[in-house]
C-alpha cells in the first residue's frame, strides 16, 4: 500500500480483516491518485466488485489531492449511515493531516466496521 510501511500495510490489511469478518460487510480500500473526479473514480473501483457491491465499503485515500472518499453499497448503506461515514472520514482526515496515514486508516476502519456490526 502506498506511503506506507511494510508493517503498517500489514496491519490495515488485518484491520479490513476484522471489519469484514464481524459485520458481514466486504471493505476495500484504494490509496492513490484516482483516475478522473475522485467520487467517480471511488463509484467505479466499487462497482467492479460486481456481486459483492451491494455488501460492499469502499474507502479512497487520494494523497496528491490530499481526497477521501467513502462509497457504501445499497445493504451496507443500511447499516453504515452518511452521518457515520462522514464522522469516520472526519477523523480519518484529521489524522492524516499531521502525517498520520496509518493511524488515521486503522481508526477509520474500525470505527467503520463497529459501527456497521453495531447495527446488523
Amino acid at each position: 500500500m502506498r506511503g506506507l510501511t511494510a508493517a503498517q500495510a500489514d496491519d490495515i490489511r488485518q484491520a479490513l480483516h476484522t471489519a469484514e469478518r464481524r459485520s458481514g460487510l466486504r471493505f476495500g480500500l484504494f490509496i492513490g491518485e484516482p483516475a478522473g473526479g475522485r467520487r467517480h473514480f471511488a463509484e467505479r473501483l466499487h462497482a467492479a466488485l460486481g456481486t459483492e457491491a451491494p455488501d460492499a465499503v469502499v474507502i479512497l485515500v487520494d494523497l496528491t489531492g490530499r481526497g477521501l472518499e467513502i462509497v457504501t453499497g445499497e445493504n451496507a448503506r443500511r447499516r453504515l449511515s452518511d452521518g457515520a461515514c462522514r464522522l469516520a472520514g472526519m477523523s480519518m482526515a484529521t489524522a492524516f493531516s499531521v502525517g498520520d496515514l496509518a493511524g488515521g486508516l486503522l481508526y477509520g476502519v474500525a470505527a467503520l466496521g463497529e459501527h456497521a456490526t453495531a447495527r446488523r
